[in-house]
């Protein structure tokens, strides 16, 4: 491996902590005796293509510094490749770095972290989900939960899980659920009305809610996490369950495990790792071992 490796820098992450993360991480790993180089970019599409680049001349590793977005755009890089991927967290939601056990909001000991563990080799396999080109490490949301996703990102203000919570309570008023249907690789369909369907190749999403708690990042499978017609009033009731992933035991919720699944809404929009997809309907599949993680 080349001690060569590449910062993959969203400024903007978590109001201004990417930037101020990228100067620790890269420290601890200059200390370690790496070479750091480092990617910004003058727009997603610019970034994504420096990226590219730097794995496809031989960079040691993509190391991405921001949230769950930029984690997702250098997913783009490194998926399919044999680049180490490692995170250095400092989004709002941090979900994909959670999933891995990596440090959050912690750049140094993040940076003191990847670099000890690309000295001593550890680098293991994880899935990803992929709906046509495009890769994603979380969830892939699609319902009520896009709705507060797409109003949780307009909003300025507060940060953290408090903005989803309060992003939530102004979507439920125009709350209705919507006539699913979802198709399984292994050709079952279940037609349903539901409130939202989320396919976890991890665990959460919007800063920790566990919406697909059983979630493995290597067992090949999503989660489905189906929550059927339930009222406001339980939604309500329920929706704090989500935080302990305690919520699957409600009789208004379903999951299902499969390596594939299409679901299919009208006007329905779908996100995966927050960002937007666009509309239903939309196939997903888990690759197994797509990328290589450096990690604990």
């Amino acid at each position: 491996m080349t001690s060569e490796i590449t910062l993959f820098v969203n400024p903007t992450a978590g109001r201004g902590r990417g930037a101020h993360a990228a100067q620790p991480a890269a420290s601890a790993l200059r200390a370690a005796g790496f070479a750091v180089r480092t990617v910004l970019g003058g727009d997603a599409a610019d970034a994504l293509a420096r990226a590219r680049a730097a794995v496809r001349d031989g960079t040691g590793a993509l190391i991405a510094v921001g949230g769950d977005g930029m984690a997702n755009l250098a997913l783009q890089a490194v998926a399919g490749t044999r680049t180490p991927f490692g995170l250095v967290a400092a989004g709002t939601g941090n979900d994909f770095a959670r999933a891995l056990g990596l440090p959050v909001r912690d750049p140094a000991a993040a940076g003191r972290l990847i670099a000890e563990a690309l000295k001593e080799g550890r680098v293991h396999d994880t899935d990803l989900g992929q709906v046509g080109d495009h890769w994603f490490g979380t969830v892939l949301a699609s319902g009520f939960d896009s709705r507060v996703n797409d109003r949780g990102n307009r909003m300025r203000w507060p940060a953290g899980r408090l903005k989803y919570d309060l992003a939530m309570l102004a979507e439920l008023a125009a709350f209705r659920p919507v006539p699913y249907r979802i198709t399984l690789d292994d050709g079952r369909v279940h037609e349903v009305e539901a409130t939202l369907v989320a396919v976890g190749n991890g665990s959460s999403y919007g800063g920790g809610m566990r919406i697909c708690p059983g979630a493995d990042l290597a067992d090949g499978l999503f989660d489905i996490t189906v929550v059927g017609d339930c009222s406001r009033t339980t939604l309500l009731r329920v929706f704090p369950s989500v935080y302990r992933g305690t919520h699957v035991d409600h009789p208004k919720v379903t999951v299902m495990r499969a390596a594939g699944v299409e679901i299919t809404a009208q006007g329905v929009t779908g996100y995966a790792d927050g960002e937007p997809l666009g509309p239903l309907p939309l196939s997903a599949r888990c690759v197994r071992a797509a990328v290589s993680v450096v990690g604990p």
